[in-house]
């Protein structure tokens, strides 16, 4: 699949801020257990980044080299992160409001435009648009996406450590039969979200 270029996007006023392009997109928005990660990123494409595109469409080794090349690359580059904690305490959409706007805090300059993938955007004060299905059509939220999904599945691998039996390393805390049977077996861990069902009755 080609993505389109950042310059040939239709439908994005640029007029609005001057100032680079930045994507934002997240991770873990409908997982079980883990924290909701959002990347932001401001990052023009090139020939090492040519392969960059929804991280759901990249092999997990692939995407672990292209979190390298994209940092390595980008101009700047931000994550947030809200643990179960806090989606328990408000809501999934509120916590990834709360990551994405984070993430572009850290960002260390203000966009002229932020490109947020999805139908909602967080509370920035910069220009933002979002657009549905952004990280199949956008270079720069799909660099986003790859470098959300990175970190988070890095600290579901670490988090794998503390809590042995539920299979954090393979499943990521994603809702698959095996890590349900592991909540039936083992009960809740500090790690799941409460407020989603789990599978346990809860």
């Amino acid at each position: 699949m080609t993505l389109a270029p950042v310059d040939a996007l239709a439908g994005f006023d640029r007029s609005r801020g001057s100032g680079p392009l930045a994507g934002v997109d997240e991770a873990g928005r409908g997982a079980l257990a883990g924290p909701v990660v959002a990347a932001a990123v401001v990052c023009e494409p090139g020939e090492e980044l040519g392969r960059v595109r929804d991280s759901k469409l990249v092999p997990e080794k692939e995407r672990e080299e292209l979190y390298e090349r994209i940092v390595r690359a980008a101009g700047a580059w931000c994550v947030g992160i809200v643990g179960p904690d806090e989606i328990d305490r408000t809501n999934i959409l509120l916590a990834t409001m709360c990551a994405m706007k984070q993430a572009v805090a850290g960002l260390g300059m203000r966009p002229g435009l932020v490109l947020v993938d999805g139908n909602r955007l967080p509370e920035i004060a910069c220009p933002a648009e979002a657009v549905t299905g952004g990280d199949r059509k956008s270079f720069v939220i799909a660099a986003a996406s790859i470098v959300a999904k990175v970190t988070r599945d890095r600290i579901m691998r670490e988090r794998d450590r503390d809590y042995p039996g539920y299979g954090f390393r393979q499943h990521k805390g994603y809702g698959t039969a095996a890590h349900r049977r592991a909540i039936a077996e083992l009960g809740l861990s500090a790690l799941h979200r409460r407020s989603f069902r789990t599978g346990d009755g809860v």
